[in-house]
């Protein structure tokens, strides 16, 4: 499948076109930015929410309208086709397992009660109240009453959001879903969505928000092609930040190891080193010399790399600050030092089928650096990156007498041990 070999690009439209207020055409902007998205080696992009919201998009009103203060539907469609003509595919975020209290049918139900046809898309007792004194108690996400959650249950609700998913590729052409919160979706109800998503294109892709536990409950040949793994996001800022390479190492060995009972083998989980939610890498970590280290692992590990806007120049963000600082507007892309790295880690990836889909296998894990290999049919590659700022040596079997970095070109002698500079990141290609 395509997404197997993607390189993502996540947009937080409503904060990087500048759209929390008013209206007006500003998902236009995207259109200036498809030369860097292309140039960084990113071959999708993710929007976060575009669709008529109460405020930050994930409090839908209305599944079917572009919202206003991004543009239009022909403004986002612009978009979306001239992202295609510069092959790059299209993924939507879709918020399924709740709404804003401005959402259609839930103004419906707040001005009729039981009266209202909707009472049944949500799940309500009119025996209660909330802080909203509506007059009856309803069930939101996570106990926030400003998301109304759906009775996804209801075979009314799960046809009217499979209408506007049908409308989306219809009108946009798009590639993929992220399911916003997809640890909250019935196992029953992403089955069905898999059957109706395999029914818009042969290669529609899935691709769930999850957090903790067995990433198999929501992803597999049923459910998700694919999640988002953050037990990783977490292994690689904090590996780092501890100067302890052994977290982020036994996490990818306890996921895609060798051994029988690992968990992941052949899935492309999405992973990341920041997002919309969460602090920025270049903000997480208290070494800044170690980003390209960070780069290098998100690259060279399994999965599918995403890169969120900005933190490819290192834009900072702290979480503390609110939201303004993590979905920040940004009116054009940078380019440094970083990009330009980033860029050949793509190059790298998109060129190798063991980064794209080799097997898992630690070589030497240190405290200061970690050595691993992807194997595939026709290929062997050996990672090695050096969080640290004092030269490394290390002693490991290749398997091979030499090896050309595929981030440079430069050729590799594997004898007598390998020398690993501060802070650098190698993709051997073993010979």
């Amino acid at each position: 499948m395509w997404f197997d070999e993607a390189i993502v690009y996540q947009i937080y439209p409503l904060g990087m076109c500048g759209a929390m207020e008013g209206e007006g055409a500003r998902c236009l902007r995207v259109l200036d930015w498809i030369p860097h998205i292309k140039a960084l080696g990113c071959d999708t992009v993710l929007f976060n929410p575009v669709f008529e919201s109460d405020w930050h998009g994930y409090d839908t009103r209305d599944y079917f309208k572009i919202d206003r203060r991004l543009g239009s539907e022909e403004d986002f469609r612009r978009v979306c086709d001239a992202l295609h003509e510069n092959g790059v595919r299209v993924m939507l975020d879709a918020v399924l397992n709740h709404v804003g209290r401005g959402f259609w049918a839930f103004q419906d139900l707040r001005e009729r009660k039981w009266d209202s046809p909707y009472k049944d898309w949500f799940q309500v007792s009119f025996d209660g109240n909330t802080g909203y004194n509506d007059g009856f108690w309803y069930k939101g996400w996570e106990g926030h009453q400003e998301l109304p959650e759906l009775n996804l249950w209801n075979n009314d609700v799960v046809e009217h959001q499979f209408a506007a998913i049908r409308g989306w590729v219809e009108r946009f052409g798009i590639d993929g879903l992220r399911l916003d919160v997809a640890y909250c979706l019935p196992q029953e109800y992403l089955k069905r969505l898999r059957q109706f998503a395999n029914s818009l294109k042969p290669d529609f892709v899935l691709m769930g928000e999850t957090l903790h536990g067995d990433y198999n409950r929501w992803m597999g040949e049923e459910l998700c092609h694919s999640v988002t793994n953050y037990e990783c996001y977490k292994g690689l800022w904090s590996s780092l930040n501890d100067m302890n390479l052994f977290e982020i190492g036994h996490s990818l060995a306890r996921q895609f190891g060798p051994e029988p009972w690992t968990l992941y083998k052949g899935r492309h989980m999405m992973s990341f080193l920041d997002n919309h939610d969460v602090e920025r890498i270049a903000t997480k970590l208290r070494d800044k010399q170690q980003l390209p280290a960070a780069w290098g692992l998100l690259f060279g590990m399994p999965g599918v790399p995403c890169v969120y806007y900005g933190s490819e120049w290192g834009l900072e963000g702290r979480k503390s600050d609110g939201d303004g600082a993590l979905r920040p507007d940004i009116a054009a892309p940078e380019e440094n030092g970083l990009t330009a790295f980033i860029s050949k880690l793509a190059a790298a990836r998109k060129g190798s089928p063991a980064l794209m889909y080799g097997t898992y296998r630690n070589l030497q894990i240190q405290n200061k650096y970690l050595v691993f290999e992807r194997a595939a049919d026709t290929e062997r590659v050996i990672v090695a990156v050096n969080a640290s700022p004092e030269t490394q040596w290390a002693h490991f079997d290749a398997r091979a007498g030499q090896g050309t970095d595929l981030i440079t070109g430069e050729v590799h002698d594997f004898g007598g041990g390998s020398e690993l500079a501060p802070y650098s990141v190698h993709f051997w290609r073993a010979q």
